[in-house]
């Protein structure tokens, strides 16, 4: 089971990223998919879960508004769409699958810093 995050960066107040998830080891398109972030200090926080099919989606309160979680299940992706980006927004961004059997499994995360 792999997860490659990518597309994190330095961003300033206001500004956009795409973050991406590819999935690999397992039945991406039968498994639900989150993204957590970590901040320096914190501890890791969901953001943002999406059903197997995309049909039910959830946000965390401080990014509803802001955020769009999407996925390609024939591409074996999730994606994080972030908008109106903020300094607090600042954190490691990781992906994981939702099935009880991987939750354990993480990647390396891709940095998100939001900074003028």
């Amino acid at each position: 089971v792999q997860f490659v995050e990518s597309g994190g960066g330095l961003v300033q107040p206001g500004g956009s990223l795409r973050l991406s998830c590819v999935a690999s080891g397992f039945t991406f398109s039968g498994s639900g998919m989150s993204w957590y972030r970590q901040a320096p200090g914190k501890e890791r926080e969901l953001v943002a879960d999406i059903s197997s099919g995309g049909a039910f989606i959830n946000y965390a309160g401080f990014v509803k508004g802001r955020f769009t979680i999407s996925r390609d299940n024939g591409k074996n992706t999730v994606y994080l769409q972030m908008n109106n980006l903020k300094a607090e927004d600042t954190a490691v961004y990781y992906c994981r699958s939702n099935g009880v059997l991987l939750r354990k499994y993480w990647g390396q995360g891709t940095q998100v810093t939001v900074s003028s």
